[in-house]
């Protein structure tokens, strides 16, 4: 499985602080769900909250598929 460019903490700290806003997703070129996540303040939380898990695990995903790990 290849390894995103995108840095791990970057991706953690901006879904950790402005999570709720999308800007995460924003940030890995997922930009249709990013206006989702904007548009529903992530979900009503639980959105983020799913999102922030799958970062933290090493399961989240840059919009070329690639894993986004530490």
């Amino acid at each position: 499985m290849e390894k995103s460019d995108k840095s791990f903490v970057t991706v953690l700290l901006l879904s950790l602080f402005l999570g709720g806003f999308g800007v995460h997703r924003f940030f890995v070129g997922k930009t249709g769900t990013g206006i989702a996540m904007l548009l529903t303040l992530g979900g009503l939380g639980i959105w983020y909250v799913i999102d922030l898990i799958t970062i933290i695990v090493g399961s989240f995903k840059d919009s070329n598929g690639r894993v986004i790990k530490s």
